[in-house]
């Protein structure tokens, strides 16, 4: 079990009940009692935490190593994934994971960053940021998806897209760009959740849908606090007021109108109880589905149209006038 910055009280008190059994198991004591009440302090604890979790704190969560990634869901949620492979021009970006699977006997086709579960996997999986080809793959399987009629559902979980002069050469703003044209003309259903980290361009290359959910530990905005306090106070030191600054929680996304749905994350974080955060994400996505399929695919395109062109403030002057 690993513990955030925030988390070490809980994680002195684990501590304890490991002395405790340690004791326990060389004098032959009965400490069963003394366990229970620390585990009670633990979850007291615990939920006091995190029922009063920074911005700064939320971030921290949404990036905790042991956090359910896509395939994690894809393996609890759906049954019969196929994974599909390359973008039929560069190759096959591990960092983008994709392809058809059955939700509750419903044929649909999953899209979504993937971190790496461990140091290597993380290598090969480019810490979930996506080149060209990544996006280029995610639009490929859902021009395949609506060849099909099959719902979309696209999991987000990226510190940005890819910012490598490579990833430049080849295109990375073009796809980007792409994918956010043809999303919006899609005929078929599309859901997208945030699961973790929903950075600038990388989250939106697949983000745009007719729901968007977030799970309450996660955020989304165009620019991650660290790079937000590099840019104004040049350097890193400025991160949590940078968070709390660019409203970028589940909350304030609901509060903006930016996102549709918040999932309530199990006491302690997905990490905490990921089968717990699988079912309830199913439930929503079956519910959602429900409600999305029996539109007909013109009155989806021009729903999901205007609630992407409501989204801003702006003001119209007359020719002449002063702002």
């Amino acid at each position: 079990m690993q513990f955030l910055e925030f988390e070490k009280p809980l994680e002195d008190l684990y501590q304890q009940i490991d002395k405790l059994r340690e004791v326990s198991e060389k004098n032959k004591l009965d400490v069963s009692a003394s366990i229970a009440e620390l585990q009670s302090t633990i979850e007291e604890k615990r939920t006091d935490l995190y029922n009063n979790l920074t911005p700064w704190q939320r971030v921290q969560v949404s990036r905790h190593p042991e956090r359910p990634y896509t395939l994690h869901y894809i393996e609890q949620i759906f049954t019969g994934f196929t994974e599909l492979h390359g973008d039929r021009q560069v190759k096959d970006d591990k960092a983008m994971v994709g392809g058809m699977a059955e939700l509750n006997d419903m044929p649909v086709m999953i899209i979504g960053q993937q971190k790496g579960t461990n140091t290597k996997m993380r290598q090969l999986r480019n810490f979930g940021m996506a080149n060209p080809e990544g996006y280029r793959k995610a639009l490929r399987l859902m021009k395949l998806a609506e060849k099909f009629n099959r719902p979309i559902i696209t999991f987000i979980d990226t510190p940005g897209a890819y910012p490598g002069i490579e990833a430049e050469e080849r295109g990375q703003g073009e796809a980007i760009a792409r994918n956010l044209f043809e999303m919006i003309n899609l005929t078929v259903p599309v859901i997208c959740v945030i699961i973790g980290e929903g950075a600038s361009g990388g989250a939106l290359g697949i983000g745009i849908g007719d729901r968007v959910a977030m799970l309450e530990n996660t955020w989304y905005s165009v620019i991650s606090p660290e790079s937000c306090s590099s840019i104004l106070w040049r350097d890193w030191d400025h991160k949590e007021q940078a968070a709390t600054q660019l409203r970028l929680t589940s909350e304030d996304m609901k509060g903006f109108e930016l996102v549709d749905d918040v999932l309530r994350e199990p006491l302690g974080g997905a990490h905490n109880k990921p089968e717990e955060m699988a079912a309830t994400l199913k439930d929503y996505l079956i519910r959602t589905l429900g409600e999305l399929m029996p539109i007909n695919a013109e009155t989806r395109i021009d729903t999901r149209i205007e609630k992407y062109c409501r989204m801003g403030r702006f003001v119209e002057l007359e020719p002449g006038e002063q702002p």
